[in-house]
């Protein structure tokens, strides 16, 4: 069994090697706008995944093409009469399946210096491998499958969704001038006049809604380094991941431009390459902002708990 540290090697030498064959990051991708579209989700408990491993689906996805959302084990998706594709010829062993992570809580009992048994809790990193629905064959699935029936959305209403989402929080969003960003100082969000965008402007507003998010006041996030300059980079990393986290989430596109942030890849890489807990402490941050943020909108009905059998990472 691979320890922690192999396990974050693993997968932060997947995400750069991504990067650095020319891909934009793999938080990036852009995708269709279908029901069976958008952020990796478990087909059995119907939840997204989290932390790290959207990141590692989305790698998948674009090595292979696949289109669909919708993810899961072997052994789920035998349960459901669908039969994972042969390994195809030119893809070694062991690659054909994607693997994801989760964070496996075990509590000790020790005894401490004054002879009294005291709960000791940690994580423990444990692998999944699983399979898009692209890799499996079974037609009583296709209903499953990127494409199969016509999104009939408007683009106002999706839009109107977006809105309705960020209305639900309550932050002070302000608009005017040239320039996005998050006042920590006054908590507000300062955004042009709409008019000046056109689809970029909620990609934009998810950004710094991140940020917002990440605020003291609320998640009250702190990043891992001393250094201003890394601190700024690191926070810059959870917003970049988060806001496609969250467009992905609400269902607006995303551009493929990173005029705002390229300025900061060669610095991502170079800390990725140097702290192999750098990526999960983005991602992991990323999602639990966009969770922060859509709880405000979500229903009873929409907070219902994933299946054991969802692969979640819980790092800080």
């Amino acid at each position: 069994m691979p320890t922690n540290n192999q396990v974050r090697h693993d997968i932060t030498n997947r995400i750069i090697e991504s990067i650095e064959s020319g891909s934009l990051p793999p938080w990036r991708r852009t995708w269709r706008q279908c029901p069976n579209s958008g952020w990796a989700t478990n087909v059995v408990s119907r939840m997204p995944y989290t932390g790290v491993n959207p990141i590692l689906c989305m790698i998948a996805s674009m090595k292979y093409g696949f289109q669909s959302k919708q993810w899961a084990t072997f052994r789920q998706w035998k349960a459901l009469n669908g039969q994972v594709m042969k390994r195809p010829e030119g893809i070694e062993p062991g690659k054909w399946g994607t693997r994801i992570v989760f964070a496996k809580p075990i509590t000790k009992t020790k005894t401490d210096t004054h002879g009294d048994e005291v709960e000791e809790k940690f994580f423990i990193l444990k692998q999944y491998t699983v399979f898009n629905i692209d890799q499996v064959e079974g037609d009583h699935l296709n209903h499953l499958r990127a494409g199969c029936e016509q999104d009939t959305r408007t683009e106002f209403e999706r839009l109107e969704h977006a809105e309705e989402v960020f209305s639900a929080t309550g932050a002070d969003i302000r608009h005017g001038g040239n320039h996005c960003y998050f006042s920590p100082a006054d908590d507000y969000i300062q955004m042009p006049e709409r008019e000046r965008f056109d689809r970029e402007y909620y990609e934009s507003l998810s950004h710094e809604f991140i940020h917002w998010s990440l605020n003291e006041r609320r998640l009250n996030w702190k990043a891992a380094s001393n250094a201003r300059a890394q601190q700024y980079a690191e926070e810059e990393l959870v917003a970049e991941i988060g806001a496609c986290f969250l467009a992905n989430e609400i269902g607006i596109p995303i551009t493929e431009s990173l005029d705002n942030h390229s300025a900061y890849l060669n610095g991502w890489l170079e800390r990725m390459k140097g702290d192999s807990s750098y990526i999960f402490r983005a991602s992991s941050a990323a999602s639990k902002a966009t969770d922060f943020i859509m709880s405000f909108n979500r229903t009873k009905d929409d907070a219902s708990t994933a299946g054991a059998d969802t692969p979640v990472v819980v790092m800080s």
